[in-house]
């Protein structure tokens, strides 16, 4: 991710780092912690306990644990959870730190049948 930060990173290494990656999902009310933002819903993830736990401290409830989370490689939440949010979604890795990074709802990144740059009459949201 360094290389993406510099602005000479490989976004494919990026995203096949991601997919193969165990990450942190916080569960509230029966369902993992998201936010609608520009159209889009995010699905929080994070990289490490410490990333959850800093995201923790901004929130009502401080103490991690407090919180439930679950495990999951980022391929199954680009290829699995991601087509069933049923809206455009992708995955905010670590939001509230100093190395936030975003996977968009995009061909390459998501199933093509739910990227909202698919062609006309290919995606689910065309």
């Amino acid at each position: 991710m360094e290389g993406m930060y510099r602005g000479n990173g490989d976004p494919t290494a990026l995203v096949d780092a991601f997919r193969r990656a165990a990450v942190l999902v916080p569960v509230t009310g029966g369902g993992l912690w998201s936010a609608a933002m520009g159209g889009v819903r995010w699905i929080y993830g994070f990289s490490s306990e410490v990333a959850l736990a800093r995201f923790a401290l901004t929130q009502e409830t401080s103490e991690l644990s407090d919180w439930e989370y679950m495990t999951v490689f980022g391929a199954r939440l680009l290829d699995v959870v991601i087509p069933a949010v049923q809206e455009p979604a992708g995955v905010a890795l670590d939001v509230g730190s100093d190395r936030p990074m975003i996977f968009p709802p995009v061909m390459g990144i998501v199933p093509n049948a739910v990227a909202l740059d698919a062609r006309a009459g290919e995606g689910m949201f065309r």
